[in-house]
């Protein structure tokens, strides 16, 4: 795939403010609902967002969960009307927990979406290594991204996205095709469960490291998406030129995705302090200064040797102790 443009010189990205069909990226400091309601109907191939999760982050107001998930069908609405007629909204989500107790917030999306006239393709669930540790529960090690289509003709570039076959020496043993090879030169698809990178050469599973503090794209926002996660489905739901929109934009993870991609993105965000951290963004990416984890790049395996990777010598002591 190519990039929006060749060189920094070649092609400038065209920052506006409101939505011009003419730019290429879009910063809106406002309300996403009235934001959302001001958008021509049928303009984004693909919406894609991690929105809220309602548990009180320094960007919300925690509120009750049914006015939580009435303001969010509001949102849902409008990203229908907005939605190309062959294209996807892919929402992100995780559990929202009150006095102890879990909700998985995609079961309650789920009839949100449909209720539109949605159709669910993928629950995809996202694995990741690290994040906070739980007491009085397993900690949460996934989330999961409810990929829905506006209709049945859309657009699926699976061949973008293929990961390596374990085995691309198989070949078909019976039929018309015996002896010929079974897979596809391009590789396998990716499936429905992405985590360590460092295996997708073995058994085609997606690792993608949350943001996190040593991770090169960490900023102020305390849950900013992964760029490469973003990437992965502007590459599969969207051809040059498309239009991607977030929502809840955050530091504009998606929409560095999106125009290094050859996309044209929008964000909306109601923290004007995102939106300035986004426009710096963007011209590091532009300039080539932005620290961005590579595509595929796998995730650093302890060797062992290292301090924090050993037992600490009040373990070790310990552990003596009780084999006597």
């Amino acid at each position: 795939m190519n990039s929006l443009f060749d060189s920094v010189e070649e092609k400038k990205i065209i920052i506006t403010y409101n939505f011009d069909k003419d730019s290429n990226a879009v910063l809106s400091n406002n309300d996403t609902l009235e934001t959302l309601k001001s958008l021509p109907e049928n303009t984004f191939k693909l919406i894609i967002s991690s929105p809220p999760y309602n548990i009180g982050k320094v960007y919300e107001k925690e509120v009750d969960l049914k006015d939580y998930l009435n303001w969010q069908s509001e949102i849902i609405t409008e990203m229908f009307r907005v939605c190309s007629f062959d294209g996807s909204i892919v929402w992100q989500v995780g559990n929202y927990v009150d006095n102890g107790e879990v909700f998985p917030l995609d079961i309650y999306f789920y009839p949100m979406f449909k209720n539109v006239g949605m159709k669910l393709r993928n629950r995809i669930v996202w694995h990741f290594d690290h994040g906070l540790h739980a007491n009085k529960r397993f900690s949460g090690r996934y989330e999961v991204l409810l990929w829905f289509t506006k209709g049945n003709d859309y657009t699926f570039n699976l061949d973008s996205v293929r990961v390596p076959s374990k085995y691309p020496g198989k070949r078909h043993y019976k039929g018309n095709k015996i002896g010929l090879p079974s897979g596809n030169p391009l590789g396998k698809n990716p499936s429905d469960f992405w985590t360590l990178i460092e295996q997708e050469w073995e058994d085609g599973i997606i690792d993608i490291p949350n943001v996190k503090a040593n991770h090169p794209e960490k900023t102020e926002h305390p849950c900013s998406f992964p760029i490469e996660l973003i990437e992965r489905c502007v590459l599969a739901l969207t051809n040059e030129n498309d239009w991607v929109l977030d929502p809840f934009g955050g530091v504009g993870s998606s929409l560095i995705a999106s125009i290094k991609r050859g996309r044209r993105g929008m964000i909306i965000d109601k923290e004007k302090q995102y939106i300035e951290i986004t426009k710096k963004r963007i011209e590091q990416f532009q300039n080539g200064t932005l620290k961005i984890r590579p595509l595929g790049k796998p995730i650093h395996k302890p060797t062992g040797k290292e301090k924090v990777s050993q037992l600490p010598i009040e373990w070790l002591n310990n552990q003596e102790e009780n084999s006597k």
